[in-house]
């Protein structure tokens, strides 16, 4: 059952789940985007999550009961079975079992669940693999969806387009490091991450992005809309690329010149509950067409 509360003078916080999987992500985004739609006079702010969303309104112009009795409304008579999400296939690089990620990682040993090794056999053990490289395998084989951006700008949340019982999950660090590099992957429950700038985290880190999330200044294609890439409803590949393709994309980051590649699509929640595996395989077919 969904929770409604109050969040101070100005937000409603509506808890979906407790629990996140993709059903109710999908649901989530569904009532947030039929509110969006709807346009209700007073609605400031719109900020859908993992298995819950918050509305930022104006107290002048509606009542917080009035508004949640428009969301409970809201959560019986909108359906994922006909929703249709537009969002965008992702090739996104990534250089597992890095040196600078193994550097940061190894710094803070103290800090972890599983001293006397690195976070990629760390979660390769407790998922049941006798590798790390059949971890990577198993992280790459099938697509992600971004199921939300924050806490830092740009930082895509995502969950693998799979069925529960395959999900990849580990817990954070016992104690979060002080510092994490710059476009570090890592995973987290059962969400991997990408760390748009160099700072703080728990997450157990695996390898380093190639290309930005994040770009302040707007350099490259990516970036001319918007200083953040992501949006919710992405749908990101990690690819494994070793240190020489790794080396040619920086040169195009830093030169301006690298692009994303990316192909849109359009798909519903059905598509995906019915079919992970063939919706994995079609996604992945289609981007690299």
């Amino acid at each position: 059952m969904a929770r409604y509360e109050y969040g101070g003078d100005e937000f409603v916080f509506v808890e979906l789940s407790e629990t996140m999987d993709l059903n109710i992500n999908f649901k989530a985004m569904a009532i947030t985007s039929q509110l969006k739609e709807e346009n209700l006079p007073g609605i400031l702010d719109i900020c859908p999550s993992n298995a819950s969303y918050m509305i930022r309104f104006d107290p002048d112009r509606i009542h917080p009961d009035k508004l949640i009795s428009k969301l409970k409304e809201l959560e019986q008579s909108v359906s994922i079975d006909d929703f249709e999400i537009s969002s965008r296939m992702v090739d996104v690089p990534v250089l597992f079992d890095d040196p600078w990620t193994h550097e940061a990682l190894m710094r803070f040993r103290d800090r972890h669940q599983d001293p006397d090794s690195t976070d990629l056999e760390y979660v390769a053990r407790i998922n049941g693999f006798d590798s790390k490289e059949e971890l990577i395998k198993a992280i790459t084989d099938s697509p992600y969806l971004v199921s939300m951006i924050g806490f830092v700008p740009g930082l895509p949340w995502c969950y693998q387009m799979v069925p529960r019982e395959r999900q990849i999950e580990a817990p954070k660090y016992v104690r979060p490091r002080t510092f994490t590099p710059e476009r570090a992957f890592g995973l987290g429950g059962a969400f991997t991450v990408i760390y748009p700038v160099q700072g703080a985290g728990g997450y157990q880190l695996f390898g380093t992005a190639a290309a930005p999330i994040f770009d302040k200044d707007q350099r490259t294609y990516d970036f001319k809309d918007s200083i953040t890439f992501p949006r919710q409803g992405d749908i990101f590949r990690y690819r494994s690329i070793d240190q020489k393709e790794y080396e040619e994309i920086r040169k195009t980051v830093e030169d301006g010149t690298f692009r994303y590649l990316t192909k849109d699509i359009t798909f519903t929640p059905k598509q995906v509950l019915d079919d992970p595996k063939g919706f994995s395989e079609e996604v992945l077919r289609r981007l690299y067409a």
